[in-house]
């Protein structure tokens, strides 16, 4: 049999935000990629829809409970079904597969990330909490196995792009743009009163609830910040975050001769999805493009640590090294759905988070033991002080 000369992608997290545009962009170029392997944790009618209309070899649904659902509901098809933690990592390991988009949502994408990287898979990387939590060992895996991860965050598939062409050009400083979220001016005392309803309401992006709770809390701009240092091989110390409320300059990076390189589009997280999946080529694609008649008011400005302590906990995260990160992003995995659940304030994540860190054991040198063991303790120790 001839082999395909599509790029065979499994899409880890196919039902999220990422993972449902990952499937437009296969849409549009069924010349180009299939999708060979979809999963998810939990909608497993999302899953379902998924699985009738792009065909893949095999689904897998985390939540071993919906297996006997999905199974029946696909019974007629030629595709293999799969449940459970295991099967996810089977799936992203998988020869046929070309490519492996970790899409997934929080720490879960570790385990899975690490075992396509151990397969040699390249890997189109949306999970940031995987470099947040382990930097340190997957960009040293990533090397030992040859293998490229290629950013899909809006922000690092920005600087990547200003990076192309400049291989011996060191790079002064990493411009990291944010938004500021759906609270940018509000006082401290507003901020104490904010609902996840207007949490979740945010000016430029459609994201799933959990990202979107952390760019409202500039969580997530933390963690952009510690995922551009394992990416680019920058100190903290070069990584700058400019308020950019328009989000049209997803980052720039400045070079030693002062030049400064921007990447600018719409929000739209197709283009970096496309380009992670093609590079180092570019297609021809049908997403809007930008009207700079209409985009004649872009300002910047400094993020306030004072209000949005979060991002000074990642940025002190990462000049603790270590384990640290990893205790950070578990803290805030478990104030973040607790948020959602209306158990603890706006506010309140931020100081829990500041306690558990205070609290966890610190492990200069950790193994990949020490990081599962790390992120138990933390959350044991976040739940704890929420209750």
């Amino acid at each position: 049999m001839e082999k395909s000369t599509k790029k065979r992608i499994a899409i880890l997290g196919s039902t999220g935000s990422i993972g449902t545009q990952a499937l437009e962009v296969i849409a549009e170029h069924p010349d180009r990629y299939e999708a060979y392997a979809l999963t998810a944790n939990n909608r497993v009618d999302l899953l379902i829809r998924q699985a009738r209309q792009y065909m893949p070899d095999a689904v897998v649904i985390a939540n071993e409970a919906k297996y006997k659902e999905l199974k029946q509901a696909l019974a007629d098809l030629p595709i293999k079904v799969y449940a459970g933690a295991d099967a996810l990592c089977e799936v992203a390991e998988a020869a046929p597969v070309d490519m492996v988009l970790a899409a997934m949502v929080g720490y879960a994408g570790l385990r899975p990330t690490m075992r396509a990287i151990q397969a040699g898979k390249p890997i189109a990387l949306a999970n940031k909490e995987t470099l947040v939590v382990a930097g340190e060992l997957i960009t040293a895996l990533a090397l030992k196995n040859r293998v490229p991860i290629l950013p899909v965050d809006s922000e690092h598939s920005a600087i990547f792009q200003c990076l192309a062409g400049e291989p011996d050009n060191p790079i002064e400083k990493i411009l990291l743009t944010a938004s500021g979220g759906p609270f940018l001016h509000c006082t401290l005392d507003e901020l104490a009163h904010v609902t996840k309803t207007e949490a979740l309401k945010h000016p430029n992006w459609e994201m799933g609830a959990k990202i979107t709770i952390d760019s409202a809390s500039m969580m997530n701009k933390g963690f952009e910040v510690i995922e551009a240092k394992w990416l680019f091989g920058v100190h903290p110390e070069q990584i700058e975050v400019v308020v950019h409320p328009q989000s049209v300059i997803h980052s720039m990076v400045q070079f030693e001769d002062g030049a400064v390189k921007a990447q600018l589009g719409i929000p739209d997280m197709r283009l970096p999805i496309q380009y992670a999946f093609s590079y180092p080529f570019r297609l021809k694609a049908s997403f809007d493009r930008l009207d700079f008649t209409r985009c004649n008011h872009l300002t910047f400005e400094q993020p306030d640590t004072e209000r949005f302590r979060n991002l000074a906990l990642a940025y002190e995260a990462l000049h603790q090294g270590g384990n640290m990160a990893c205790i950070l992003n578990a803290a805030n995995e478990v104030v973040n759905a607790a948020f959602l659940q209306d158990r603890i304030s706006f506010l309140g994540m931020s100081r829990v988070i500041e306690e558990t860190m205070r609290q966890a054991q610190f492990i200069a040198s950790p193994t990949y033991e020490d990081y599962v063991a790390s992120d138990m303790e933390a959350r044991r120790i976040a739940e704890e002080k929420i209750n």
